[in-house]
């Protein structure tokens, strides 16, 4: 799968672009603030409905617009496939695959899959749990539909049940309505637990193995699951906190509680781990994401590097190009503000690549293979 033609247009700083791409790796070097993360996100969009990043639509609308719009043209398992995405103020967001309209845009959700490696990666080491369960949901739900569909009822039901938990005084509680909900909730909080740890198994191996191939070191990494249902089911933790629950007015238990442990030589990684060794350790588990997602749809991900050459020495850099280079990865997509340092690598690479210079939300090709 890759992506032949972009279209975009307001679509944060970016005016309007129609640019052809490479098959292989695309490169785009300028200055911090030019408009090269602004065109990873478009394509991250097209694949996954919403920015990478915490905003909402109407802010991704470019200054002083009413609207934006995207449009891919893909090759997905040899055919065209022509994605469109639209929003205009005060109206609702518009998908469309081959001139057709989604009637949900969670059917839209693994179509297309990308993976995306960033700065803001750091918050799934030094943020808090929410940061790793959002990623655990945007690695699965790119394989798995029904995943998706229990996590969006999961919560719904958690919110009503934090809502009647709240509003609810010791006199006038019922007991009834709130088993009722946790009858449906213990459902979906089972489904979506035994997803996460099959995943997290399967992930384990793969990332530890790109560890040592991008660091070529000695350290040992590794990942755990924390769950309340690794040890109780959902419906006997509910029962046993209801108490608890009602006095702190939220639901302290569950799947919406759940978090990665992330650890190097047996320590948090948070606290021992150099800010190169961080970094390799985020790359690393984002390549096993590709290779988790490869496998299960049969489809190579999009793959996009938004400036994380900082912080790793050269020979690192290297390392993972050479490695994503191969056939074993697709397209790939690579921003920088260091020419120099991309040149040299592209001179290392025998497959096909384009490089553009990015100012002002402009793309001019300058290199070519």
């Amino acid at each position: 799968m890759f992506l032949k033609r972009l279209t975009i247009i307001n679509f944060k700083s970016i005016p309007h672009i129609d640019i052809d791409l490479d098959t292989k790796i695309n490169c785009f070097v300028g200055n911090n603030g030019q408009g090269k993360t602004n065109l990873l996100d478009a394509i991250y969009y097209l694949s996954m409905c919403k920015s990478s990043a915490t905003l909402s639509d109407s802010q991704i609308i470019r200054h002083g617009q009413d609207f934006f719009m995207l449009q891919g043209l893909y090759s997905r398992l040899n055919m065209d496939e022509n994605i469109h995405c639209g929003l205009k103020l005060g109206e609702g967001k518009v998908f469309k695959r081959n001139g057709k309209e989604y009637e949900r845009l969670t059917d839209h959700i693994g179509l297309l899959p990308v993976v995306l490696v960033s700065p803001i990666d750091g918050e799934l080491v030094e943020g808090s749990g929410e940061e790793r369960r959002r990623y655990m949901n945007g690695v699965i739900s790119q394989i798995d539909r029904i995943y998706l569909d229990e996590v969006i009822r999961y919560n719904k039901l958690i919110a009503h049940r934090n809502s009647l938990l709240k509003a609810a005084s010791r006199n006038h509680f019922s007991y009834d309505l709130l088993e009722a909900i946790d009858i449906q909730l213990a459902e979906y909080a089972t489904v979506i637990h035994s997803k996460r740890k099959a995943f997290v198994e399967q992930l384990i191996p793969i990332f530890q193995e790109y560890y040592r191939k991008v660091s070529a070191g000695q350290e040992s990494v590794s990942i755990s699951y924390r769950s309340h249902l690794n040890d109780s089911t959902a419906g006997e933790l509910l029962r046993e906190n209801i108490e608890k629950d009602r006095t702190l007015q939220f639901t302290s238990v569950g799947v919406h509680r759940d978090d990665l442990a992330f650890t190097i030589d047996g320590y948090p990684i948070r606290r021992e781990g150099s800010q190169g060794q961080q970094k390799t350790y985020l790359i690393a588990l984002k390549l096993a994401q590709f290779d988790f997602i490869s496998k299960v749809s049969g489809l190579k991900p999009l793959l996009l590097f938004d400036d994380i050459f900082d912080k790793l020495d050269f020979n690192r850099v290297n390392q993972l190009i050479e490695l994503v280079a191969h056939d074993g990865f697709g397209q790939i997509f690579i921003t920088d503000t260091n020419k120099h340092r991309l040149e040299e690598v592209l001179q290392r690479v025998s497959s096909g690549y384009k490089l553009y210079r990015v100012e002002n939300s402009e793309f001019e090709i300058v290199a070519s293979k």
